[in-house]
């Protein structure tokens, strides 16, 4: 199985809701690496890498995050920007 690096930008109210934190947790669950942090536009930015399946779990979760966001958009894209191999863990940036 090969792995993949999928960037994310999760829109809605995401930000104040402990978003990264939860991520972190649930991308660390899953076993997968990269990191996820906050913009300026109030939007949340995750790049992920790993097994296909754990990014689709993953994606999934992002969908809602933690109870007191409230997710309107996740726009999920392949990069070749980022190996699997340039990441130790999951950080919080």
């Amino acid at each position: 199985m090969s792995q993949v690096c999928h960037q994310y930008n999760i829109q809605g109210v995401v930000q104040g809701v402990f978003y990264r934190a939860n991520t972190q947790k649930k991308a660390n669950e899953l076993g997968l690496r990269g990191w996820v942090r906050n913009e300026l536009d109030g939007s949340v930015s995750a790049v992920a890498c790993g097994e296909e399946a754990q990014l689709a779990m993953f994606e999934r979760w992002l969908w809602h995050g933690p109870d007191a966001a409230k997710v309107s958009l996740v726009m999920a894209e392949t990069t070749e920007l980022e190996k699997p191999e340039d990441f130790t863990g999951f950080e919080v940036l």
